[in-house]
Formats: C-alpha cells, sequence, structure tokens
C-alpha cells in the first residue's frame, strides 16, 4: 500500500480489480473511441437533478480542486467525494494507474502472468499460466491452488481482488518488484517468489476439438480482438460448428465487441445505452455471418463488455448461450482529469440488450446451464443446431 489516508484503503483493491481485469470497458470505450461523449461535452451538463450524473461529477471536481488551493491531495478529496456518491463503479485513478488501464486495453499489463478462479468450496485456482512469464518460469502449473499472496490468505476472496494482489499497485509495484505466493498440488504445500514483469497478453485464442468445433476463446477485449476473431473464424471450416468461449471475460473495450457481434450478425442493434438520460444504440455492421452455428460459454466471470456481447447474441436469437448467470456489469462510466493528473470516473447511465433486458446488477442468464462438462454440453447442443457438411 502507499500509506494514503486508511479511509481511502478499500477502493484501491477496488481500483486495482478494475485495472486489473478491465473492469469498466465501457468507461474506456467512450475515451479512447468517442462512442460516448467527451466528459466535458453537453450530456454532462444536462442534468435531471441536484444528483443527476453530472452534479456527481461536478461534486468531484469541486472537491478535488478545493483541495488543490488548500495545498491538500486532489486525489484523496475526489476519492472521499466519490465514496459519499454511493455510485457502486465510480473510482479515482492516479496518473499512473490510468495509464496502466490503458495499457490493459493495448493487451500489456504487469504481473506474474497467472489466471485464476474460485471454486465453488471458495479455493482460488490457477487456471492458465502464460508461457514465458515469471509464473511458468518458477513451474507452477494449471490446476494448482493458491493459498495465499504475500502472506495474505485468498480462500473466499473475490478474484478481481486475488488477481488484484498479484498484480499489485501500479505506481508501488511496478515490474522488478517481488511477491511471494503460497501454493498447493496435492498434498504438497511451498511459496514461490517471483519478480512482477511486463507482459503482452494473447485475448484470442482458437482451437479445434476432434469432432471438428471450433472453440473461439476471447479473454477480454482489447485493441484488436474483433479483428483477431475474425480471423480465426477465416481460418475455420465456412460452416463449422462454433463455441465463443466468453467465461472469465473480464469485459474491455466496447467497439471491440461490437465488432465481434458483426462478425454473427447481418447488423442491426447489439445494445442500447444511456448517458445523463440521453438514450443511444449501438449497431452491428452489415455482412456478418449466420448461418455457423454458434453456442457462447459463460459464468459468473463474464462481465461488462463480454454481456454486452452475450446479451445482443442471445436476444437476436443467433446463439445458445450455455453457463452461469453473468456477473451483472452494465453500466458506463466517464472519465474527468482532476487538476493533479489523476482521473475520476463515475456512472453516467447504463446499458441493454436489444430486447430491452437491464444487466446491471442482474446479469444475463444462460439458455442452457453448462453442467460439469461445459465443452461437451456445448458440442452436443451444437450438434442440434445444424450439421456442419
Amino acid at each position: 500500500m502507499s500509506g494514503r489516508d486508511p479511509f481511502c484503503q478499500p477502493r484501491r483493491i477496488h481500483r486495482g480489480a478494475a485495472l486489473t481485469l478491465v473492469f469498466a470497458g465501457v468507461l474506456i470505450a467512450g475515451a479512447a473511441t468517442g462512442s460516448f461523449p467527451e466528459p466535458d461535452g453537453p450530456a454532462r451538463k444536462a442534468v435531471a437533478g441536484p444528483v443527476g450524473p453530472a452534479s456527481r461529477h461536478e461534486a468531484v471536481e469541486e472537491a478535488a480542486a478545493e483541495a488543490m488551493a488548500d495545498g491538500k491531495s486532489p486525489m484523496e478529496a475526489a476519492e472521499r467525494a466519490v465514496s459519499r456518491s454511493g455510485d457502486r463503479w465510480g473510482a479515482v485513478y492516479s496518473e499512473g494507474e490510468y495509464e496502466e488501464f490503458q495499457d490493459a486495453l493495448d493487451g500489456r499489463y504487469t504481473g506474474v502472468g497467472l489466471w485464476a478462479r474460485q471454486e465453488p468450496d471458495g479455493r482460488i485456482e490457477v487456471t492458465k499460466v502464460q508461457p514465458g512469464s515469471p509464473a511458468a518460469a518458477a513451474g507452477i502449473r494449471t490446476g494448482d491452488r493458491l493459498r495465499s499472496v504475500d502472506g495474505d490468505r485468498v480462500d473466499g476472496r473475490p478474484v478481481t481482488e486475488v488477481i488484484a494482489l498479484l498484480r499489485g499497485d501500479a505506481e508501488d509495484d511496478p515490474a522488478g518488484t517481488t511477491v511471494t505466493l503460497g501454493l498447493q498440488r496435492g498434498t504438497r504445500a511451498w511459496s514461490e517468489t517471483l519478480h512482477r514483469a511486463r507482459l503482452s497478453t494473447d485475448s484470442v485464442t482458437a482451437r479445434r476439438l476432434p469432432d471438428g468445433v471450433t472453440v473461439l476463446k476471447i479473454s477480454a477485449f482489447t485493441k484488436g480482438s474483433a479483428d483477431a476473431a475474425r480471423e480465426a473464424l477465416r481460418a475455420a471450416p465456412a460452416d463449422g460448428r462454433t463455441v465463443l468461449d466468453l467465461r472469465g471475460n473480464s469485459g474491455g473495450l466496447v467497439t471491440e465487441a461490437v465488432r465481434t457481434a458483426s462478425a454473427f450478425l447481418d447488423g442491426g442493434l447489439v445494445a442500447t445505452y444511456d448517458v445523463d438520460g440521453d438514450q443511444r444504440s449501438l449497431h452491428a455492421a452489415p455482412g456478418g455471418d449466420t448461418a455457423r452455428p454458434l453456442v457462447v460459454l459463460v459464468d459468473g466471470g463474464t462481465m461488462s463488455a463480454a454481456e454486452l456481447l452475450t446479451g445482443a447474441l442471445q436476444d437476436r436469437g443467433r446463439a445458445v448461450v450455455i453457463g452461469s448467470r453473468t456477473f451483472g456489469k452494465g453500466s458506463v462510466q466517464m472519465p474527468t482529469k482532476l487538476p493533479d493528473g489523476s482521473v475520476a470516473e463515475l456512472t453516467v447511465g447504463h446499458y441493454r440488450t436489444p430486447s430491452g433486458h437491464t444487466v446491471d446488477g442482474r446479469g444475463i442468464t444462460p439458455d442452457l446451464e453448462a453442467g460439469p462438462w461445459p465443452l461437451r454440453r456445448a458440442a452436443k447442443v451444437l450438434a442440434g443446431l445444424g450439421d456442419p457438411s
């Protein structure tokens, strides 16, 4: 920790989770691509009441400006204002943290190269080890149990917090700093001290199952992920059965999610959203592949932009969704730059699926449960959707 006021400490874990897992993908889509209005644009100023989103932004800006004038920390003042606002997804990022956020959307991050999930009994299990990463060099394997991070037990903690601990604070834990992991494999328990490194993510992978089904896995919607997904589909059989695996996909750039939707839809509505009450819509481009039998796999780690894509394919009747209820992050955030270079973000609206279903706080209910063997279940469903021959 950086030694900030204890009042602000819980928010650091929240910010770390957001930075690590690209929680607030809608925010960055607006900031990076212009899909949403700029923070100081007309929509920000259209306030329906004294507690509207725009007035909350103004309150945070005023708190930061007053702190700056008094020789105090604008960032800490903004954190307090965001906390008072009651905004579930509101957060304040230092300049360095915000840069790390943008790096994550470019497919770069600082960490040790581990992915993890929480088992039903609360244990944290390693689900993937990135080749060439510090974790791989230490011999950590998929299926190993992660018991602690720097002496803090992680059983029962949300995966977002665990990953945030692994990657560390954007300013205090850069590449080269160490993190000690408590691990278990079978009856063997041991510790590994790893050095964090700057790593690149491969957010899109494709593989063929023995029965000919193509599994397209998208772990996050970083820049270029839609093009990578389209390229993988072009390399697969034109009429082949496909599983779009969005399990553990924490979101990312909404524009990339919409472009991915365009690969499977022939135009039409992907989602609607509002910014300070101003209604907007997102549409797929025409010409997508609408014939390929498609199943979408989701779980409780499917968030934000991944939920937007899932809702579009489900509501449009384009895919059968299999798995468990998704996370339920369907809100729109906008960034505001503060006097010290830090960035505050507050919720300004929410998005809905093409049928008008609200995602935030509810998630998306799959058409079918996955059972113990999700890919087998998906292959069986695909067999009934169409004959690839």
